[in-house]
């Protein structure tokens, strides 16, 4: 299956092939294998060059757990990782580790994600030591002029992280994973965390570094809102799967998924008159368990236009959009909202 959106680049800088990550559940005294919980099962998609892809979904869905097996910091149960015209997935410890120059992760919580025993001058430089990258001073240049990338101050190099606001934090994991200069950069919820008045000035610096050094994003949030704000197309994830996927505005003016328009009936209107007369689409149940996913399509047991045939197939991802907008959704009732 090939998504190429039309206003990109068509050769992609990641792409992911039927990715999957099963966590095994063991029980009794010789601990055997009794399932699993399907965190991730079966993504599929391309992400552009220059472009930044949001991923959005409930809680547990598995947005987080795609990031991390997209980097290989979780060993995919089954799938490709394609970077660079180079499955990860089959490369040696050393070729992965020479790769991850290329590739960094900024963390969900600055607050655990930073070393506290160690200074930001040493934060900051230790993907330079691990990749033996430049003389020592080359190394203390370099971490200077990080901070001052990311707005905070040279002479921050000898304090350590407890000294820092969770924002201040935040930049400092930010010039982290830039120090190797890599082009791709997954963010993990890295606002969720964060003061309201913060998490602004956060993803304006994200935006700001991706223009001045041609970066590439893979934004996992919880805020839609945000998320239309930073990205160029938008994936909805629920369960293990992707559902819906295709470019912002079109995924927040025509969502073509029933799990979609749930979601983004949720998001506060800021004007008065317009939020009395929001209708909001309240989802019954919770979320199943994705140890045992429901059989047909995932969503079914919560969706208002399930029919028998959501409780019995499980609906293929196709486009029902243009080649050159494609609009992606893994519904049997997609047609029924265009």
């Amino acid at each position: 299956m090939t998504q190429e959106n039309g206003s990109k680049q068509k050769e992609p800088l990641v792409s992911v092939r039927n990715l999957k990550k099963h966590f095994p559940i063991y029980r009794g005294v010789f601990r055997r294998q009794v399932g699993a919980v399907r965190a991730v099962d079966g993504v599929t998609f391309d992400i552009y060059k220059g472009e930044t892809l949001g991923l959005v979904g409930e809680s547990g869905c598995g947005k987080s757990t795609t990031g991390r097996t997209i980097l290989q910091l979780l060993e995919p149960t089954d799938g490709e990782v394609i970077f660079q015209n180079r499955d990860l997935t089959n490369l040696s410890r050393n070729e992965m580790r020479r790769t991850r120059r290329d590739m960094q992760m900024i963390f969900q919580d600055p607050y655990a994600s930073l070393n506290p025993r160690l200074t930001v001058g040493g934060i900051v430089a230790e993907p330079l030591e691990v990749h033996n990258i430049g003389t020592p001073r080359e190394r203390r240049e370099r971490v200077q002029e990080l901070l001052q990338l990311v707005g905070l101050n040279a002479y921050f190099v000898k304090r350590y992280p407890h000294e820092f606001s969770g924002g201040q934090r935040q930049r400092i994991g930010v010039a982290r994973a830039l120090a190797t200069n890599p082009s791709f950069i997954v963010a993990d919820e890295p606002i969720s965390a964060l003061d309201v008045s913060i998490q602004a000035q956060v993803v304006n610096l994200l935006d700001d570094l991706k223009s001045e050094l041609d970066l590439t994003y893979l934004f996992i949030a919880h805020d839609l809102s945000m998320v239309r704000y930073i990205s160029d197309r938008v994936a909805v994830m629920y369960l293990g799967k992707i559902v819906e996927m295709s470019d912002r505005d079109e995924v927040y003016d025509h969502p073509l998924h029933p799990y979609t328009q749930a979601l983004l009936s949720a998001i506060p209107i800021p004007d008065p008159v317009k939020e009395k007369q929001r209708q909001r689409i309240i989802l019954e149940g919770g979320v199943p368990s994705p140890s045992n996913p429901p059989s047909g399509c995932r969503f079914h047991p919560r969706c208002q236009y399930m029919t028998e045939i959501c409780t019995e197939v499980d609906p293929d991802f196709r486009n029902l959009g243009t080649e050159s907008r494609p609009h992606w959704v893994a519904c049997h009732h997609g047609e029924k909202f265009l």
